[in-house]
């Protein structure tokens, strides 16, 4: 670990919270992770719950010798529990662990989810659980490479008031910077991740697929160099590092595109036509795309999307969370 790493997991001992006994409850990619990283800064991680065998794979990989019980034994052992199942399935099981009688007074429960704040943990709260949620804003594969990735992680906090420096705290001791989400900002900042970070491997994904198409034989290592370029970049400039013939107003490119995607690629224009639409929207605010250049852009734009093959048919297939 290197040493703004362990700076970080080195809280003061007022705000550092007590020795925890850890249980996670839906063993996916993240929750594992997180508890083998508790464990790590000197929590004890007791047990888990998982239903699919990869689940309980990751569990015995990231976790080994803690045992794989239901979820309300999950409670049952543990001071804290993290909540890591889809977020769909969150509300329920919160009310169904609340309903029981599984939660504990005192008992803190941390879910992962970006979409929510604490608020969907009320049932916890008036059963005399504590609630945090604490969102990590990365990838993760289900592997030990996540536990080391979490170094330097941002992570979205919102908790009681109370609880602020305990939720803090348990982030940097996972090696996380803490990053305040207002309960009612949380829909939005899911929103802003998924775009960025969701839907990039989307984009990546579909121009490889063009690149293998058009003949490369490495499309990995001619976009490695370039996307990297360009996500460097876009973090420093934002809108003034958008480049490329939309950004130029090259209509005729533009156009070459459209014409060679719908006969080619057809599941790929639509998206094409909707990020190449806001590009040019962004680059005409900040004075990037000539107004004399734009309308025949917009109109080449605008004819791509009303032609057959323009209306989004085809797709992505989606996949576990």
């Amino acid at each position: 670990m290197n040493d703004a790493a362990s700076a970080h997991r080195s809280t003061e001992a007022r705000d550092r919270p007590a020795r925890l006994r850890v249980g996670v409850v839906g063993a996916g990619r993240v929750g594992p992770a997180l508890a083998a990283a508790l464990g790590l800064a000197g929590h004890r991680p007791v047990a888990a719950s998982g239903v699919s065998d990869a689940s309980r794979r990751r569990a015995e990989a990231l976790l080994p010798g803690v045992p794989l019980v239901t979820p309300d034994e999950v409670l049952a052992r543990a001071d804290l529990v993290l909540l890591t199942v889809p977020d769909d399935a969150l509300p329920a099981l919160v009310a169904g662990l609340a309903e029981t009688g599984a939660i504990r007074p005192g008992q803190l429960l941390a879910h992962c989810s970006g979409r929510y704040g604490a608020g969907v943990l009320d049932p916890a709260l008036r059963a005399g659980g504590l609630p945090l949620a604490l969102h990590p804003a990365m990838t993760f594969t289900g592997t030990q490479v996540d536990v080391q990735r979490l170094a330097g992680c941002s992570f979205g906090v919102t908790a009681p008031t109370e609880l602020r420096l305990a939720a803090e705290a348990l982030v940097i001791e996972m090696g996380g910077e803490p990053e305040w989400i207002e309960e009612d900002a949380r829909p939005l900042y899911h929103a802003a991740l998924a775009l960025g970070a969701n839907h990039l491997v989307t984009l990546v994904a579909q121009a490889l697929e063009l690149l293998r198409t058009a003949g490369v034989a490495a499309p990995d290592r001619m976009l490695g160099p370039l996307l990297g370029a360009a996500l460097d970049n876009a973090l420093r400039s934002g809108d003034a590092a958008l480049t490329g013939p939309v950004a130029r107003g090259d209509a005729g490119t533009v156009a070459a595109h459209v014409a060679e995607l719908r006969a080619r690629a057809p599941h790929a224009l639509s998206g094409y036509l909707a990020m190449a639409r806001t590009t040019a929207d962004r680059a005409l605010d900040h004075g990037l795309l000539k107004p004399e250049l734009a309308e025949a852009l917009l109109g080449v734009l605008a004819d791509g999307a009303e032609r057959p093959g323009g209306t989004g048919d085809g797709g992505e297939r989606g996949g576990e969370r």
